[in-house]
Order: C-alpha cells, then sequence, then structure tokens
C-alpha cells in the first residue's frame, strides 16, 4: 500500500536530508576521487608580481623521482585557448588573452608558470624548484588611482592602458541640476577592500580520460557544472559532446567556484596528452594566490538632499580593482551593484560610473552577494551621514525615503521594478526586538559620564536584486549566457520520485528543499523523493548556482515540472476511473472523482499503470515524466532590516558586538531551519569584512595575508548571538511566492557593523573608520580625532 503526503511539506523545519552523509564521512569531495594509473599535478607560480619569463628549463624536474612530465606554458599553448570572459559589459572593453600558464610575461604573484605531473602529490611538489626561471622583474601596479595616469607601468602592455572599461548609468534628472537645487549635499569615500573566500574544501579537479572513445570525465569542486563543460570544450578544442563534468560533494564556494579556472583547463589538457588520469588539489596558502579575490573597490558617493531629509539624488563613481585578468564574470561584477545603489529610497536622480582597473593582483570576481553588498555598505554609510548632518535619527530618515508598502510594485530610480515588500513592518520588528530605545538611552549616558567603553547603533536597511535573472535582461547587459533554469521529474513505477534539477548545490540544501516542494505538489511522502544534480550525463540542462538564483528559479521550475507530472497522470487517472478529467479533484497525492469519494487511485498507482502501458489513453505516451525549463520574468528582491550595538574600547580599539538583530522577508520560506543557516552564514561573512578580513598586499605586490595565520576569518567564538525574525511578503514574480536568502546576511551586516563602530565614535570626532575596522585602526582614528 503506498504512503501519500499528509501534512504540507513547504513550511517545515526539515532536517537536512544531506546531513547524514556528511557527518558520516559518507562524502565524495574531489579530492577523495581515485582511479587506476592517477598521475598528480603540481603548479609553480611565479613569486614576482610582475616580470617578464627570459627563460624556464623544466627538464630538471624530469630528473626527480616519481616525475612523469613537465610542461611550461609555451609547451602546452597549442591545445589550450584562453581562459574565458563571458561578461564583456561594454563594446570596447579591453579583453586581454589569459593563459593558463604564462608564457612570456607574469602579472600578479601566483600566476603559474610551470607544471610537473608525477605518481604522487608530494614527489610532483618537490620536483617544483627543480625547475629553473629567470625573470625579468617590472614595476607592480597596484594603486587604482595610480594605475590610470600617464607613465604609469602597464600590466598588459600591448592593450595601451590599464583601463578596462567605463560603464555608466544614469537615469531620472540630470544630477548636476539636482545637486543645485538641493539644500544639502555630501560627499564621502569608502574603501572596500580585497576579500579572500575561505570554501572548507579547497578546489579540486580530477579528469578521467577514455582513450578509445576520446571522452573525459572532468571531476571539480565546482559551482557550476553544465558552464564548466562548455568553456571547457572553448578552451580546449576537446567537443561538448565528449565531456561530461560532475560535481560531487562540495564544500562551499561563495563564489570562489563560480569559476573556470585554468587548472581545469590545465589538468583536461595534460590528461589529453598524456593518456593517463590527472588530479590536482590546490593548498590553502595557494589558494590565497589562486583562488579569486572579491570586493576590491574605490567609492566615491555623492548624495543630495533638502533639510527636512528628503533625497533628491545619488551619484557613484566607483574604481573597480580587476586583477591582472579577465575572469568569468570579473567585469560584471560592479555592474550587478550598479542596480542597488538607491537601495530602497525614492529619489529623482541616480549617475553612476564604474571604471574597471588592471592590476597586478589575483584577479577579483564573484564573492557572496556580488556587487550588491558593496552597493548596500556605500549607501547606508552616506545615510548614517546624512542623519548626523540633518541631526535626524537614522532610522527616522530611512522612514521619511523608503518605498511605503502600498507603493509596491515600484520602480527605482535604477529602473528595476521591485515587486513586494513591506520595509516598515521588517524594521518595526527589528526595533522591538533590538530594544531600540532603551539602547539610545544607555548610549547618551555614556557620553554624559565619559565612559572610555562607548556604545554604538549600527542600523542597515537593505533590498538586494535575486534570481538571476532574466535571459533578455542579460542579454541587455552583455552577459554571454541566459538566466533560465531546468528540471524534470521521473515517477518511477514503485512510486518513489527523481527530481533532476540544473541547479548545482554546495552547502545551500537544494536536496531537501526541492524534496519538500516536489512532495508538496505530488502529494508524495518527502522521504520517496530523490534529487539528481551536478552531473552533466543525469542532468543535462542547467545554468548553475550563484547569485541566490537556486530556489528562485531552479525550485519554481522543480514546482512547475511536479504540475506537468500530475496534469499527465490525471489523464490517466481519468481513463482508468472513467470520469472526465474535470470530475478529478486531486488532494494529497489522490485522484478522486468529486461525488465519489470511493472512486480514486493514487498518484503512484497511475505511475505504475503508466510503466505496464496497459491501459492507457489512446495516443498517450506511456510516460507522466516531465520537465520545465523556466526563464523567469523578473528578479526576486527580498528586504530587511539590521541592527548591530558595539561596545568599543577607546583605550585600545577593541569592538566587541553586544547584540545582533535581523530582520528579512525572503518571501515565503520553504525551510525555515535552512533560512536560519543560510542568513547565520551570511552574517558571519559580513562581519568578518567590517572587523577582520583583508588581502593585503605590500609595496612590491607580494600577499602578506597568505595565510590563515595573517588573514583573519571569524570562527564562532568571535561572534555574538544572533537574534533573527522574518516578515513575510510573497513575491509576485513566481508562484512559490519566494525571493532568496543565501546572501542577505553578507549584504546588510557589514554596514550595520560599521555604522555601529562609527556612532560609537562619532561623540569623539571620528567620522569614519576603514575597514576591517581592527583595534589599530579604531585606535588610529580615535587619535587621528583627538588631535
Amino acid at each position: 500500500m503506498t504512503e501519500q503526503l499528509t501534512e504540507r511539506e513547504v513550511g517545515r523545519s526539515r532536517p537536512r536530508k544531506e546531513d547524514a552523509r556528511l557527518l558520516t564521512g559518507q562524502t565524495n569531495w574531489t579530492d577523495n576521487i581515485d582511479a587506476a594509473g592517477l598521475l598528480h599535478l603540481a603548479i609553480l607560480r611565479s613569486p614576482m608580481a610582475h616580470a617578464r619569463i627570459d627563460r624556464i628549463d623544466v627538464t630538471p624536474a624530469l630528473e626527480r623521482p616519481g616525475v612523469v612530465a613537465a610542461f611550461s606554458g609555451s609547451d602546452l599553448a597549442e591545445g589550450m585557448g584562453s581562459l574565458p570572459c563571458a561578461w564583456p559589459v561594454t563594446e570596447d572593453i579591453v579583453l586581454p588573452d589569459h593563459p593558463p600558464v604564462a608564457v612570456d610575461e607574469v602579472r600578479y604573484a601566483g600566476d603559474p608558470v610551470a607544471v610537473v605531473v608525477a605518481r604522487d602529490r608530494y614527489a610532483a611538489a618537490d620536483a617544483l624548484e627543480a625547475i629553473e626561471v629567470d625573470y625579468e622583474p617590472l614595476r607592480p601596479v597596484l594603486d587604482l588611482e595610480a594605475a590610470l595616469e600617464p607613465g604609469t607601468p602597464l600590466v598588459h602592455s600591448g592593450k595601451g592602458t590599464n583601463r578596462c572599461y567605463v560603464w555608466p548609468l544614469k537615469t531620472g534628472e540630470d544630477f548636476e541640476t539636482v545637486r543645485q537645487r538641493a539644500e544639502v549635499t555630501l560627499k564621502r569615500r569608502y574603501h572596500q577592500q580585497r576579500l579572500i573566500p575561505n570554501a572548507m574544501e579547497p578546489r579540486a579537479v580530477v579528469v578521467t580520460p577514455l582513450a578509445a572513445s576520446g571522452e573525459f570525465t572532468v571531476y571539480s569542486a565546482t559551482q557550476i557544472p553544465h558552464i564548466l563543460r562548455v568553456m571547457l570544450s572553448v578552451v580546449t578544442g576537446i567537443p561538448e559532446h565528449k565531456l561530461r563534468v560532475i560535481a560531487p560533494d562540495v564544500g562551499g564556494g561563495f563564489g570562489s567556484k563560480l569559476q573556470v579556472y585554468g587548472e581545469e583547463a590545465l589538468a583536461l589538457t595534460v590528461a589529453r596528452r598524456l593518456g593517463r588520469p590527472v588530479k590536482w588539489t590546490e593548498s590553502r596558502s595557494e589558494g590565497y594566490l589562486a583562488t579569486h579575490h572579491g570586493r576590491g573597490m574605490i567609492q566615491d558617493i555623492e548624495i543630495a538632499a533638502n533639510r527636512d531629509g528628503k533625497l533628491l539624488g545619488l551619484k557613484v563613481d566607483l574604481l573597480a580593482d580587476m586583477g591582472a585578468y579577465l575572469m568569468l564574470v570579473t567585469p560584471g561584477i560592479p555592474i550587478l551593484g550598479a542596480f542597488m545603489y538607491p537601495a530602497i529610497y525614492k529619489m529623482d536622480s541616480y549617475d553612476f560610473t564604474c571604471t574597471g582597473v588592471f592590476t597586478t593582483r589575483t584577479p577579483t570576481d564573484a564573492y557572496r552577494g556580488a556587487g550588491r553588498p558593496e552597493a548596500t555598505y556605500a549607501i547606508e554609510r552616506i545615510m548614517d551621514e546624512l542623519a548626523v548632518e540633518l541631526a535626524l535619527d537614522p532610522v527616522e530618515l530611512r522612514r521619511r525615503n523608503w518605498i511605503r508598502h502600498e507603493e509596491f510594485p515600484y520602480t527605482s530610480v535604477a529602473g528595476l521594478t521591485y515587486d513586494s515588500g513591506n520595509y516598515e513592518a521588517a524594521t518595526d520588528k527589528a526595533l522591538a526586538l533590538f530594544g531600540y530605545d532603551e539602547l539610545r538611552a544607555e548610549q547618551d549616558k555614556r557620553v554624559e559620564r565619559g565612559d572610555t567603553v562607548r556604545l554604538g547603533i549600527g542600523v542597515s536597511t537593505y533590498t538586494e536584486m535575486c534570481g538571476l535573472a532574466p535571459s533578455r535582461v542579460l542579454r541587455d547587459l552583455r552577459y554571454a549566457a541566459g538566466g533560465w533554469e531546468a528540471a524534470s521529474i521521473r515517477m518511477l513505477p514503485t512510486g518513489k520520485v527523481e527530481v533532476v534539477t540544473g541547479t548545482s548545490p554546495h552547502g545551500q540544501g537544494h536536496v531537501t528543499c526541492w524534496s519538500q516542494i516536489a512532495a508538496d505538489v505530488l502529494g508524495v511522502p518527502f522521504e520517496d523523493v530523490e534529487v539528481v544534480h551536478g552531473d552533466t550525463k543525469a542532468s543535462p540542462q542547467g545554468m548553475d548556482t550563484y547569485g541566490s538564483r537556486s530556489l528562485v528559479v531552479g525550485g519554481t521550475a522543480v514546482h512547475h515540472a511536479a504540475q506537468k507530472v500530475v496534469e499527465k497522470a490525471r489523464k490517466v487517472a481519468a481513463h482508468l476511473l472513467e470520469a472526465s478529467e474535470h470530475d478529478l479533484e486531486f488532494t494529497h497525492g489522490v485522484f478522486s472523482v468529486k461525488g465519489s469519494p470511493d472512486a480514486r487511485r493514487t498518484i503512484q498507482e497511475v505511475a505504475f499503470e503508466t510503466f505496464s502501458s496497459h491501459d492507457l489513453p489512446d495516443g498517450m505516451e506511456p510516460t507522466i515524466n516531465a520537465e520545465h525549463l523556466l526563464d523567469p520574468d523578473n528578479f526576486s528582491y527580498p528586504h530587511g532590516t539590521h541592527l548591530c550595538a558595539v561596545e568599543v574600547d577607546t583605550e585600545t580599539g577593541r569592538t566587541r558586538i553586544r547584540s545582533y538583530v535581523c530582520v528579512d522577508d525572503v518571501g515565503r520560506v520553504i525551510n525555515p531551519m535552512i533560512v536560519e543557516g543560510q542568513v547565520h552564514g551570511g552574517l558571519a561573512q559580513g562581519i568578518g569584512q567590517a572587523l577582520y578580513e583583508e588581502a593585503v598586499y605590500d609595496d612590491e605586490g607580494n600577499l602578506v595575508s597568505g595565510t590563515m595565520a595573517d588573514y583573519l576569518v571569524p570562527s564562532a567564538p568571535d561572534l555574538p548571538d544572533f537574534v533573527t525574525d522574518r516578515t513575510q511578503t510573497p513575491a509576485s514574480s513566481n508562484p512559490l511566492g519566494v525571493k532568496g536568502v543565501g546572501e542577505a546576511g553578507t549584504i546588510a551586516s557589514t554596514p550595520a557593523v560599521v555604522n555601529a563602530i562609527v556612532d560609537a565614535l562619532r561623540p569623539l570626532g571620528v567620522g569614519d573608520v576603514r575597514m576591517p575596522c581592527t583595534p589599530e585602526r579604531v585606535w588610529k582614528a580615535i587619535e587621528e580625532a583627538s588631535r
């Protein structure tokens, strides 16, 4: 007897299906994969940020024990093209070649210059020291403003400039006109430091060739198996249908595995040449050099307003650090943020310009939030500064300018149509949970007493564009791919269900949530649903995972595919019950005839009848399986209010987060437990940028924060207990009403923390502290203000 669903799955805090394997060590990370005759790659990387390669000799490495082969960049140039950039944001963008292994010139410390292949990873690593390389040092390019000045050394000498592109967006009234009639204008400069992603699992790739057919299976710790397959075909010339890409268990990504890396192309090329399986796994310190970085930006912000606090316009000028090369979506990351600087506020004018700049540092690309945390930081910081200028409470200033709930759908000055939201409700709930008025009163008392430990209160209200993205919008932004997603549902003869998804999880809980969605629509038990993902052979269609798109686009595709299964099953059930399709009801997985509840068939029974095909409607194919490809009509727009209270010791500069409250509106919630986990993880990363993390380079372009001893990543003892809650305004852009949650905590938390620190120190004359707000920087800011 088949079991049916008895209560709704969507909205339940189901423990994750994925966790049992993770907790019991039954996972299959890329580095766990073995193959007969497996060889190991090690990569020699440039110790210099900028230099010509005068001579390179790999033959001494061949004499080392266990070494099978060694290659220079010129040895590998044939059969391996330039790494791709899929987002050339302007027609005149400067697009330099990006060889997976440098040939004539190195452009950042960590640029690959040679490869050793050996029977084990230790022999390969040891043999690197035998390779002889003569470098002619060139001056590094590190300062974004100096890089654009005449006479500055060029990162790519053949291109004649370090300017990659200039991308403008001007909407509404002319900003100069608005500035002239404004009663108040403020200008501020903010620095977004470089950040280094720290996924728990390092990057790794294994390639196994099948010589007889010319096929290759590529296992990679990637977020994007489908995109990687296409791009590896382009780079290596291997036909796409001869490539199978598998993302096995992937231990985090945060955007760092949204990439087509040289090591993946390199492993594939070497495996093809040698006809042997090949593996490469990065070390943590190697990853700090070679995995792309995030952020890296100078923001010049000008805001115009009237004395009553009404915003009139916003001007944004960015210098964005591309690093040495353009990787998969490097140029487009600041452009994603371009639409978010106006945030939740109404204004008449918006003037945005981003200038991309080449430097001799590790390339930048997507990092959790990808352009949107930078935008939220800038607007929320300058809103606090404007509140001070106008002698308004920072919450009150926001109230006077945000879009009211009854005004949705609302087209922002940047041109996006926000479909739903209620900023008032989220803020009111956050203020109540936080005890805002009581904390303000305590703050005033501390100032009156002259306490050395000051209390600061930070406010951050945000929205973000998720569910990337309508394909036509991506076309208009000159992005090479689309934003659709694929899902299919297979009803097995025994009544069990396989969901095949084009999204590729790396910790988010897709298997659990997709099971809940499918179970609800099909009326089958949650336990009877399996999810297939991350393999281009088993799941041939998909656009993968990034930009908080998986649930909004991929989950909605699952919902539609399941509905198609029900409608196909309805035809079979009606035939079996000798009733009209219109007379059938479908509840909890059971088709029944209206008015005759005993005339019934479960969807599992229908699945078996379809499998046997003994009695199907004439002309019907013997399947109720279905697929759906969804291209969304709009982005989705989660929002929320985050409040942070900090205590700053003015004698030492030490900051302690005393309390943190956030109320997010992520639309309809599929699994509250997973939402909580996503919010907590995002908060940790946003707080990490505010207080701890920074990729630091010396004057020669060497990364000096290249280990976890130097690059500080917050752990649980460094973080407060978070108070989280939600309001819910369902998205109108998809039938699930979902909005996305993966990046919300990161986007909102950084300005909340920094605003709190500056708020604590403002009575001492401090107007800004550059991130990360380390004790040393906070103390120096206090000292400089006192002078």
